[in-house]
């Protein structure tokens, strides 16, 4: 690590400069509860690293035609502690919510968990979700971006040299809609998920499903949108039938791997089980 610069730049422009001057050898800096386990580990030696949490553009979490824009330096705690957020996009804020412990809560945020690119990041699945899109500074200009486009597979984004996530945009919510996620771990707490389900949907006044969307984490290099799942969860009332369907359309189209964490034949079960059930707390939550 010697030799590398830290710097803190206070504007999107001279985030993107320092980024692209770097070429390639640089880190971005929002929460670092990646970042530091990586450059302590040796995995990584930039020669910069940048710190955008002085830029104002990544800080807050501010209405936004409906909907909600939060910074690429807000932590998950500060979303926790959003009363509006939290109401309108529960499964997004629980996503956020469940990166690591109390104290890395404080630290880590959604834009770095998705910069990160882990298969198993547990923010990823409830974004996509909720078709939510990033803004990506580069030496372009801005450009919107949807969330699902940004990591390519495990580690890797498509965000080019000199570009960075300003922001994240979740859309304005019509009435009686809703989401959630779960997910499951071997251990009680502080594990990495061996399967995430995020479920986001829409009733209409008589309780029938008229829009849904199902998307798995961790059991695939990148996070699955299930069209099946989402396709038997519309024109239902999200009965048993209607999760049962979501339930094997998940398991057929999860694709895990063996580890240590767990079989194949059980991530596979297990996908279905966790995104019947989120589906079935999104509906309920949708309702009331």
């Amino acid at each position: 690590m010697s030799g590398m610069r830290y710097e803190a730049p206070g504007s999107v422009d001279e985030a993107v400069t320092l980024l692209a001057d770097a070429n390639g050898a640089a880190r971005v800096l929002a929460g670092g509860t990646d970042l530091l386990v990586q450059l302590r580990a040796g995995m990584i030696s930039p020669d910069v690293v940048v710190n955008i949490k002085n830029i104002s553009e990544t800080q807050g979490i501010a209405a936004d035609g409906g909907g909600f824009c939060i910074g690429a330096s807000v932590a998950g705690a500060e979303m926790g502690e959003n009363a509006a957020l939290k109401a309108a996009w529960p499964g997004v804020v629980e996503g956020a919510e469940l990166i690591g412990s109390t104290q890395v809560q404080g630290r880590a945020t959604m834009a770095g968990n998705l910069c990160n690119a882990s298969p198993a990041a547990d923010s990823v699945p409830a974004l996509i979700a909720a078709g939510a899109t990033c803004t990506v500074a580069g030496p372009n200009g801005q450009r919107e971006v949807s969330v699902s486009d940004i990591p390519t597979g495990p580690g890797q984004t498509s965000l080019g040299n000199g570009e960075f996530v300003v922001n994240i945009k979740l859309p304005a919510r019509p009435a009686n809609a809703s989401d959630a996620y779960l997910r499951m771990i071997p251990r009680t707490e502080m594990d990495i998920a061996i399967v995430g389900a995020a479920v986001n949907l829409v009733l209409d006044g008589d309780g029938t499903c008229t829009e849904a969307s199902v998307v798995l984490g961790a059991v695939g290099p990148k996070t699955i949108t299930v069209a099946d799942a989402a396709a038997a969860l519309v024109g239902s009332k999200v009965d048993d039938a209607a999760l049962a369907a979501v339930s094997a359309a998940c398991s057929a189209a999860a694709t895990p791997i063996d580890d240590k964490r767990g079989t194949v034949a059980y991530r596979t079960k297990v996908a279905g089980v966790m995104a019947a059930r989120a589906a079935a707390i999104a509906a309920e939550r949708a309702r009331s």
